[in-house]
């Protein structure tokens, strides 16, 4: 058995994750508000797990649910299927996906998935999804989620290294050198303080689950990105948190401004400070590419570029001058459309007056 399957076969590890009240009222929420799309249908639940999101379903109204699970787990959720008394809706099928014969469970309406990862795609379990997709969703079906958007952002981690700077009296800037190093090696899993993004957020990717397709989630990103500063502080890193739609529109984000959840947010600390002051662009290029010799990870990379040869989006509210005359012209050419939208309407009313 695939270790990565083994290490779903730890009990801790689905407590953690249903503990996670965000991501389970979420996905429960987002398939009652849509009950009448599960009345009478056939869903597909990939990595079942605990088997919790196949009772959401069943509970929902639908007619028959797989839940797919390819560790021994499937052994518990079986049971938890019976402890519920939906055996007759739901069937746990112990397999991955990918081994299943088409005949066994035919074409489906619905597939539901909790797949998403640390910065969304570690694990590569959206692979699973898409393939299930392909292979089984009916061409009218729709997926919960159905929408994922990577997001970044500069930020500082104060939290992070000012500790070494006064331990009880004690200068140890130097550890916190080595510290850093040492952080800066691996994206860093932790939660990052709202106040302490430097920037709005950058969107890394948009993947529509409907169309995306397995070549294109082998690199995501990959483009240049410039951020403006909305605060003067220090860049320590480039924080990663992603969001998922469901069909009802509702969404489950991980962002620093969001309610905690278990993947908290990746960080991609940075070897040295860079001081920023307000509208200052931050120019960076971010790329995350699935790892050859270790398929379920992914590879992140990130390089600093000069903000100065950098095209910036129109438009761009940064400081350097040639945005400001662009944002400016902009702001110029908006009055006049307006000001001859409210001429024209004068006219009319004038006319329809007379």
């Amino acid at each position: 058995m695939d270790q990565y399957f083994k290490s779903y076969e730890e009990l801790d590890v689905h407590r953690l994750m249903l503990n996670d009240t965000t991501r389970t009222l979420a996905y429960k929420e987002a398939i009652f508000n849509c009950a009448d799309k599960f009345e009478d249908k056939v869903v597909l639940d990939v990595g079942a797990g605990t088997g919790i999101l196949s009772i959401f379903c069943a509970q929902a109204g639908a007619k028959k649910v797989y839940a797919v699970e390819a560790s021994e787990l499937a052994k518990i959720a079986e049971e938890v299927v019976i402890e519920n008394n939906l055996e007759r809706v739901i069937k746990v099928i112990h397999s991955r996906v990918e081994d299943l014969d088409p005949n066994e469970i035919g074409k489906v309406d619905i597939i539901v998935s909790e797949w998403m990862g640390f910065y969304l795609v570690h694990e590569g379990m959206l692979e699973s999804v898409l393939f299930a997709r392909d292979r089984f969703l009916n061409e009218e079906g729709i997926l919960f989620p159905s929408t994922a958007i990577l997001y970044a952002s500069p930020c500082q981690l104060p939290s992070m290294f000012q500790f070494w700077n006064d331990v009880c009296g004690v200068n140890m800037k130097c550890i916190g050198e080595h510290y850093r190093k040492t952080k800066s090696a691996k994206p860093e899993i932790a939660l990052v303080n709202q106040d302490d993004l430097l920037a709005d957020k950058k969107v890394i990717a948009w993947l529509d689950l409907h169309c995306v397709s397995l070549e294109e989630i082998n690199t995501l990103g990959n483009e240049e990105y410039v951020s403006v500063c909305n605060k003067e502080g220090t860049i320590q890193g480039i924080c990663i948190w992603f969001s998922v739609i469901f069909p009802d529109s509702s969404e489950l984000s991980t962002g620093p401004q969001d309610k905690p959840t278990h993947w908290k947010q990746t960080i991609i600390v940075l070897p040295v400070d860079v001081k920023i002051e307000v509208d200052e662009p931050v120019a960076f290029n971010l790329k995350l590419k699935r790892n050859s010799s270790k398929e379920r990870n992914y590879n992140i990379e990130l390089t600093l570029l000069d903000a100065t040869e950098v095209e910036h989006e129109i438009p761009c509210y940064c400081h350097m001058p040639k945005c400001l005359v662009t944002s400016t012209y902009l702001e110029q050419l908006d009055q006049k459309e307006k000001h001859l939208e409210d001429h024209n309407t004068f006219c009319i009313q004038d006319d329809h007056g007379k």
